[in-house]
């Protein structure tokens, strides 16, 4: 889900605009990603760019990385690295439950002192010893310094965009991609044409002539959902439609876009989108 969500047209998009309007670097990562952020972004802090050099520096920064979403719930949530950079990470929610960070910073809130930089050189002397002090002493002291105030403006950019980002993952999960293959393409196509019915899948993977298992992996690896899950967000994308329309009861809605039970619809319902059909109904009602 997360990949699909940084690789959709949303996130590409405000990217490249909070990243030019605030020289900051902004990366999506999932939970439990195990990889460094950042590192291919053109507005890394060049002394992180060096740090990441050594092994034994990028784990330090690994086994730090996580602290910023500790706690993240609604607020964001901030630390200051080994080397005195700061960073943060914004929950994005998809539901109630928190799936990935948007994180951001690498920056100083007020220049280096002389001897926090000495102390990051012997640092770097200690991790990485085939490296030029003063190319490392320029890296670290050219390090953007960001008033606090303008950084806390960008980071209340990040929450507003988490909260839309969030609210329109099962959206960006049902989005067609031009590189997927043609057989994953008519099932889309047989799922919106049939979602009222029992579209299962041993019918489906036969419609578009593939065997369950290549087509379950096929599937999976373009939409970034299993086939059952992708069904239940097409049918819960058709359910909210008709949530617009009080005349209609949310048991009729339940039956009307394919599923069996009542019970069934509201537990698939509250998974995806956090909260009930009635609720979401009431928020539509009362914004």
């Amino acid at each position: 889900m997360v990949e699909k969500m940084a690789e959709s047209p949303l996130f590409r998009q405000f990217q490249q605009a909070f990243e030019v309007v605030t020289a900051l670097p902004l990366t999506l990562r999932a939970i439990a990603s195990r990889q460094l952020v950042q590192t291919e972004n053109r507005n890394q802090s060049r002394s992180c760019s060096l740090l990441c050099q050594t092994c034994q520096s990028c784990d330090v920064c690994l086994k730090s990385q996580p602290r910023a979403g500790e706690g993240v719930d609604g607020e964001p949530g901030a630390l200051v690295c080994a080397f005195g950079l700061n960073e943060t990470a914004v929950g994005v929610k998809v539901g109630k439950e928190i799936v990935a960070y948007l994180q951001t910073g690498q920056v100083f809130f007020k220049s280096p002192t002389r001897e926090q930089t000495q102390r990051t050189l012997q640092h770097l002397r200690e991790r990485g010893p085939n490296f030029d002090p003063a190319e490392a002493v320029r890296r670290y002291r050219a390090t953007p310094v960001v008033h606090r105030r303008e950084y806390q403006a960008g980071v209340k950019l990040l929450q507003i965009f988490a909260q839309q980002l969030g609210g329109l993952a099962n959206q960006i999960i049902l989005l067609q991609t031009d590189a997927e293959p043609a057989q994953i393409t008519r099932a889309r196509e047989l799922i919106a044409a049939q979602y009222q019915e029992n579209v299962t899948l041993p019918m489906i993977s036969k419609q578009v002539g593939m065997s369950r298992y290549s087509f379950c992996k096929r599937f999976k690896q373009a939409t970034g959902a299993n086939y059952t899950d992708f069904v239940s967000r097409v049918r819960l994308e058709k359910a909210k439609n008709l949530l617009l329309n009080p005349r209609y009861r949310v048991s009729e809605i339940a039956f009307e876009v394919g599923f069996k039970s009542l019970t069934h619809f509201n537990r698939v319902f509250r998974r995806i989108a956090g909260e009930s059909p009635t609720e979401y109904r009431q928020h539509l009602q009362n914004p």
